[in-house]
């Protein structure tokens, strides 16, 4: 029997076995029934606690944490809390992110008032489980803490759990329990891994052997194989980058990633293709993966729209490990662990290829094979050049002056390679922002974003998260949102502020509309613009009504978070010497914009939209 020391209560002994895992900041909104926990939070000294403006910034911040540092948390207090925090937790169970959601609900003799007279106080409702209930919905394990001798058993079940199916947990603590006295913490938490059995080892071996034999009858017009390996989000959340890098790295596979797992490792490995996204991949991606690729190779990618772009399946020719298991062409391999499957697979491909045996510049492939057309690049070092525009090219392409989805990223992939000596963290939000994004060139670790879940205006709040994870402390965040997402959420800009974080934030502001929403339900309203249509002023339908946002001045917003003390600074960007002037500016350490906070109104054409949306867009004279 575990002696109970007076000495450790339930507040302590959950505030330890979260800095056991390694938490460093707590993200919140605070409330009367948590206030007791956070007490005893701050005297233990371990975690930080950071007070957001909303619960659901808290979510997002603790989302984009965990992403990094491999878990975080969040805590609100009861229903009115809990209720705000959902959205992000339902993001993070679909997205696989280890999230710990601690919600403080009133007092054990409240409840029992409740159920003995009907009487409800603050935040309680009728349904005692009610945020029981909808929690189970998005966690793999939810927990009522009612008996402070249960209590270490159930953290720690649940705990465990977290870190075992990379999910999100839900621990409800009534708020008299805080102070209660409890057993101290025993053994360390630790993940719980499935084990490789022999079933499971004759399962791997048949699943490699498998992939191998699908190589083999989907070779090239020279009889050589082609395979392309496509990356996925398992490999970030499974914590695979370097095993990736050494499959790659010995067998010279081509790869590459899903937009989830962009950045899981460096861009700038030989041979990294580009980032794939069906149909809004970048034409030259798409191009080498879907065409000139015979097979591909799907390792922790998982069959999402936003991953496949348009696309509504994967084909005969294809490999899919993720979940858990492996589907390889019309067979399917159950309980294959990716962990397992990739040094299994690396072992495999050297064996039967030698040591970069499966080497290729598929760009320079396809091209010398099509008789060298002008429109595609010679080679991957060309294609990657291709998405760097310098200043002074900016000001030739297109319209002169105006800006551009396309121009604004391919300008900013300039600045992050070549003119920045700073490290960032680009944190994209859902919709044109994303899409615009996924070809920035960056290092292992430089990119975030929601792309499955998508809720808008997520970037915000997880730019906190991004700046405060240890593995990318020194890095600044830059955010890429639209003016429809940010109206939901700008007011995480004040915890930026406050905590000094110096974080640029890009509000795409293509005039005021939900340009996306306008993409997906009628496209035609694009119809018949080209490049440089689309920056003229030509006479063009309106949107629909229900598409238009209040207008904003968005830049201005930093006025509003700034003090005396804790800067904050806001420009607009109107056209291409102002974005480079800007860009400019941010090189300078002593230049004010670099002391806290910038927000940056990017004004762009109502008709303009990624060159990957293209595919949605109907051609001239057809009819939707």
């Amino acid at each position: 029997m575990i002696a109970i020391n007076p000495g450790c209560t339930v507040a302590r002994y959950l505030a330890r076995r979260l800095a056991e895992l390694g938490i460093t900041h707590l993200f919140g909104v605070p409330g009367n029934h948590l206030g007791p926990f956070l007490t005893a939070l701050h005297a233990e000294g371990d975690i930080e606690w950071v007070g957001t403006p909303t619960e659901g910034g808290a979510g997002q911040a603790a989302d984009a944490y965990a992403r990094i540092h491999g878990v975080g948390a969040a805590a609100v207090t009861y229903s009115v809390g809990a209720f705000n925090l959902l959205n992000a937790c339902g993001g993070a169970y679909v997205e696989r992110v280890p999230l710990v959601a601690v919600n403080a609900s009133p007092p054990y003799e409240q409840w029992q008032n409740q159920r003995a007279l009907g009487l409800l106080t603050s935040h309680m409702s009728p349904r005692t489980e009610s945020n029981l209930e909808v929690y189970r919905q998005v966690t793999v394990d939810a927990q009522v803490i009612s008996n402070p001798g249960l209590a270490p058993g159930q953290i720690d079940a649940a705990l465990t759990a977290c870190l075992t199916e990379r999910r999100p947990v839900y621990l409800e603590v009534m708020e008299d329990l805080w102070d209660e006295p409890c057993a101290e913490p025993q053994e360390p938490i630790s993940r719980r891994e499935r084990p490789l059995g022999a079933r499971g080892q004759t399962m791997l071996d048949s699943a490699v052997a498998a992939i191998l034999t699908l190589i083999e009858e989907h070779p090239g017009p020279d009889g050589r194989p082609r395979p392309v390996v496509w990356a996925g989000e398992e490999i970030d959340r499974f914590r695979l980058g370097a095993r990736l890098t050494d499959l790659v790295e010995a067998t010279g596979v081509p790869f590459c990633t899903t937009v989830g797992a962009k950045a899981v490792v460096d861009e700038d490995l030989p041979q990294f293709h580009g980032v794939y996204n069906g149909h809004a991949s970048h034409p030259d991606v798409h191009w080498v993966f879907k065409d000139w690729a015979t097979c591909r190779i799907g390792l922790g990618a998982w069959s999402t729209s936003k991953n496949l772009g348009g696309e509504q399946c994967v084909g005969d020719d294809w490999v899919m490990a993720a979940n858990g298991g492996v589907s390889v062409g019309t067979s399917y391999f159950p309980d294959v662990q990716l962990e397992q499957l990739l040094p299994a697979l690396q072992d495999a491909l050297v064996k039967a290829y030698g040591s970069d045996g499966l080497a290729a510049d598929y760009y320079a492939e396809a091209h010398a094979h099509h008789g060298a057309p002008e429109d595609r690049p010679a080679a991957l070092e060309h294609h990657r050049a291709s998405l760097h525009l310098s200043g002074s090219r900016s000001r030739r392409r297109g319209h002169p002056g105006h800006l551009t989805y396309d121009g604004v990223f391919d300008r900013i992939n300039h600045f992050l390679a070549r003119e920045t000596r700073d490290d960032w963290t680009v944190v994209s939000d859902a919709a044109f922002s994303l899409i615009g994004s996924m070809n920035l060139s960056l290092p292992a670790g430089g990119f975030l974003s929601q792309v499955s879940w998508l809720s808008i205006g997520w970037s915000v709040g997880a730019a906190t998260g991004a700046a405060l994870a240890p593995e990318r402390t020194p890095a600044r965040p830059m955010v890429f949102v639209g003016d429809g997402a940010f109206q939901e959420t700008c007011q995480e800009i004040s915890t930026h502020t406050r905590l000094g974080l110096r974080s640029v934030v890009f509000v795409m502001d293509n005039g005021h509309f939900y340009g996306i929403e306008q993409m997906l339900v009628h496209p035609s309203y694009y119809a018949g613009n080209d490049q440089a249509d689309r920056s003229g002023q030509a006479d063009r339908p309106d949107p629909d009504f229900y598409n238009v946002l209040h207008p904003w001045h968005y830049d201005r917003l930093a006025a509003v978070f700034a003090g005396r003390d804790t800067p904050a600074n806001g420009v607009a960007v109107a056209d291409t010497a102002e974005l480079d002037d800007l860009l400019a500016r941010l090189t300078d350490p002593a230049d004010p914009v670099n002391a806290g906070p910038l927000l940056v109104r990017v004004r762009l054409r109502r008709h303009d939209y990624p060159r990957a949306m293209a595919y949605k867009v109907p051609k001239p004279g057809t009819t939707v």
